[in-house]
C-alpha cells in the first residue's frame, strides 16, 4: 500500500512538473498552454519517456475538466440569451456538423479503402471541434461573449448536441451480436428531452433553494461542495443515458446563469475546471500513439493537414453566407478547423460496434490530436491577416451586469444607497453581499444583488472587475490596506472608494490606494447639524460659514491624525479649538 502512495505521488510530481514547464515555456513562445499540455503528456507516455502509466484512468477522471468548462460556460449564458443565440445554435451549428462531417467522410473514401459504414463511422466524429481548446482560447483573448465568440460557441454546443444522433448513426451501423440490446435511436432521443426538462426542474425546484439555504448559513466550503456536487450530478444524469455529460452540466449552468450565485459558483469551480482541464491535455498527449504516426507518418501528417484545410474552407463558407466579414469569417475556420476530443469517444463506440479496427482508430486519434497541435500556430501564424482594420473592430455584447461601470460590495443601507444613485446617473452597477438574506430582501424589491465574498480577487474578477471604472466596498468592517493594494494591482482601471466607520479607517487607510474613504455617518451628521440651526431661524450664511469652518478643522485635524498614525496625535488642536470656542461664547 505504501510502495502504491509512493508511485502515485511520484507520478503527480511528475505531471506536474512536466505541464509546469510546458506550459510556461509554450506561453512565453505564445503558443498557448493546450500545446504545452499535450507535449507534456507525450514526453511523459510510453511512447517517449513512460515515466507515467494509467493515461486511460487519468483520462475518464480529467474529463471532468470538460464538464466544468461547459458549467461555466453555461452560468453565463441565461436562458433568455440562450433562447435569442437559437437560429445560430441551429442553423449555423446544424450546417457545419453535417458539411464537415460528410466532407470529410467523402475524403476518408476516396483516399482509403474503407467501407462506408466505417468511412462515415470515422468521418462524422472528425466534423466536431475541441470544446475544451477552443473556448478557453476565446475567454483568454476576451471573444467570448462577442458576436463572433458567440457564433464560434453556437456551432460548439450544437457539436455537444450531435453526440446524440452521431452515437444513433453508429449503434444503427454496428456489426456487432449485442448490437439490438440498446435502446433505438427514438427512444435514446426522448431519454435525452426528458434528462433536460427533469435538469431543468431540478434546478429550479432543488439546487436554487439548497444554495439559498448554504448561503444563508455562510459555510464557503460548503457552498464549493455544492457547486461540485451540482455539476457531477448533473454530467451523471446526461451520461447515464449514454450522452454527452458536458452537455448536461452546461443546462445546470444555464439553470444558474440568472440567480444570485453565479458569480461564487463560477470564482468557486474555476481552479477545479483549469486543473482538470490541463490534465485532460495531458493524458490525451500520454494517449497519442507515436508509433502508428512512425510507421504512416505521411499519412497521418497529410490527413491532419487535409482535415484542418477542408474544415477551415467550409466553415470559413458559413461565416460568409452569416454575412460575416471575411477576416472574421477566415478566423472562425481557423479556429475550429481541428479534431475534438469527443471523436476519442465515438471512436471508442464505433470499435465496441466493430466497425473499425484498434489500428485505425489509433491512427485517426493521431490525427485529431495533430491538428489539435496546430492550431495555436495557425492562429498565430494569421494574426495580421485576421485582424480587421481600424475602427472596424466588433463591439463586446456582454450580458447583463457582466461589463459594469460600477462593482458596488456590500448591499446594506448605505451599498442600496450608492447603487441606487450610481443608478440612476445612468451607470451599469454590479452589487455582491454575503448575506443570503439581503439578497432575498432586495429581490423582493426587484434589484439584483450578486451572491458572495466580494474581497476575494477571483469573484471580483468573476464580477466583471477587470472592466469596471468604480470598485466601492460598502460592508461594515472596511477592508485593510493590503487588500485595497491587491484590488488597485488586480485592477489597475477601477477607482477605489471605501466606507470607512470612523476617523481610525481613514488614517489605516490613508497610504492605500483608495481613493477616498467616506466615514459613515460624517455627511448625515453635518446635514442633521445643518437642519437642526435652519430649525433655530440660524440665517443661510451663518450655517453656511458654520459647515466650512467645521469642515476645515475637521480635515486640518485629520491630517495630523495620518502623519502621526494615531488617533490621538491632534489632541492639542482639539483642546485648543474647545478653548476658542468657549472664549467666543
Amino acid at each position: 500500500m505504501e510502495h502504491g502512495h509512493g508511485l502515485m505521488l511520484r507520478d503527480a510530481l511528475l505531471i506536474l512538473g512536466f505541464a509546469l514547464f510546458a506550459v510556461l515555456a509554450f506561453r512565453r513562445a505564445g503558443l498557448g498552454a493546450t500545446l504545452g499540455y499535450l507535449v507534456a503528456g507525450a514526453l511523459l507516455g510510453p511512447q517517449v519517456f513512460a515515466l507515467v502509466s494509467g493515461a486511460e484512468q487519468m483520462a475518464v477522471v480529467a474529463e471532468l475538466g470538460i464538464v466544468m468548462l461547459l458549467f461555466v460556460v453555461g452560468l453565463e449564458l441565461s436562458p433568455a440569451r440562450l433562447w435569442r443565440m437559437k437560429s445560430a445554435i441551429f442553423g449555423l451549428g446544424l450546417a457545419q456538423v453535417t458539411a464537415c462531417g460528410l466532407a470529410v467522410t467523402a475524403t476518408i473514401l476516396a483516399l482509403t479503402g474503407y467501407t462506408l459504414e466505417a468511412a462515415l463511422a470515422i468521418g462524422l466524429p472528425l466534423g466536431l471541434s475541441s470544446t475544451a481548446q477552443v473556448l478557453p482560447m476565446l475567454q483568454s483573448a476576451g471573444r467570448l461573449k462577442t458576436p463572433f465568440g458567440e457564433k464560434a460557441f453556437s456551432i460548439l454546443l450544437f457539436q455537444d448536441l450531435s453526440i446524440i444522433p452521431l452515437i444513433t448513426i453508429i449503434a444503427a451501423m454496428s456489426r456487432s451480436p449485442d448490437a439490438g440490446e440498446g435502446p433505438a435511436g427514438w427512444v435514446l432521443a426522448l431519454m435525452a428531452a426528458g434528462a433536460i426538462i427533469g435538469l431543468i426542474l431540478a434546478g429550479r425546484l432543488l439546487i436554487r433553494p439548497l444554495f439559498r439555504l448554504i448561503g444563508g448559513l455562510g459555510e464557503r466550503e460548503l457552498f464549493v461542495v455544492a457547486a461540485l456536487f451540482t455539476v457531477i450530478a448533473s454530467a451523471f444524469v446526461m451520461q447515464s443515458l449514454g450522452l454527452s455529460a458536458a452537455l448536461g452540466a452546461f443546462i445546470a449552468g444555464v439553470m444558474l446563469a440568472d440567480t444570485p450565485y453565479r458569480h461564487e459558483l463560477e470564482a468557486d469551480i474555476e481552479p477545479f475546471r483549469s486543473i482538470l482541464l490541463g490534465l485532460f491535455f495531458v493524458s490525451v498527449g500520454m494517449l497519442l500513439d507515436l508509433g502508428a504516426v512512425a510507421e504512416r507518418p505521411l499519412f497521418v501528417v497529410g490527413f491532419a493537414v487535409l482535415l484542418i484545410a477542408i474544415k477551415a474552407a467550409i466553415i470559413f463558407g458559413l461565416g460568409l453566407l452569416m454575412k460575416m466579414t471575411w477576416r472574421a469569417a477566415l478566423a472562425l475556420g481557423l479556429l475550429l478547423s481541428q479534431g475534438g476530443e469527443f471523436a476519442f469517444v465515438l471512436y471508442t463506440q464505433a470499435q465496441s460496434a466493430l466497425l473499425i479496427e484498434a489500428e485505425s482508430a489509433s491512427i485517426f486519434g493521431a490525427i485529431v490530436t495533430l491538428s489539435m497541435a496546430a492550431t495555436p500556430f495557425l492562429m498565430m501564424a494569421t494574426a495580421r491577416i485576421r485582424r480587421e482594420p481600424d475602427g472596424a473592430a466588433e463591439e463586446r455584447e456582454a450580458p447583463d451586469n457582466q461589463s459594469a461601470s460600477a462593482v458596488v460590495v456590500g448591499y446594506g443601507r448605505f451599498g442600496q444607497s450608492v447603487s441606487q444613485t450610481l443608478r440612476m446617473a445612468g451607470l451599469s452597477v454590479t452589487a455582491i453581499d454575503k448575506k443570503a438574506s439581503q439578497i432575498d430582501i432586495a429581490e423582493e424589491f426587484g434589484s439584483k444583488v450578486y451572491y458572495g465574498d466580494g474581497t476575494r480577487l477571483d469573484l471580483l474578477r468573476q464580477a466583471g472587475g477587470g472592466d469596471a471604472q468604480l470598485i466601492m466596498f460598502c460592508i461594515d468592517e472596511a477592508p485593510d490596506a493590503q487588500l485595497i493594494e491587491s484590488v488597485k494591482d488586480a485592477f489597475p482601471k477601477a477607482a477605489i472608494y471605501v466606507r470607512g466607520f470612523d476617523r481610525r479607517s481613514v488614517i489605516d487607510l490613508a497610504q492605500s490606494p483608495a481613493e477616498y474613504v467616506m466615514r459613515e455617518v460624517f455627511e448625515s451628521a453635518v446635514r442633521m447639524a445643518r437642519m437642526a440651526l435652519e430649525k433655530l431661524e440660524v440665517g443661510e450664511q451663518q450655517i453656511d460659514a458654520a459647515e466650512a469652518k467645521f469642515r476645515s478643522f475637521d480635515a486640518e485635524r485629520m491630517q495630523v491624525q495620518i502623519e502621526g498614525g494615531d488617533i490621538y496625535a491632534a489632541q492639542d488642536m482639539t483642546r485648543e479649538q474647545q478653548r476658542a470656542m468657549q472664549s467666543e461664547e
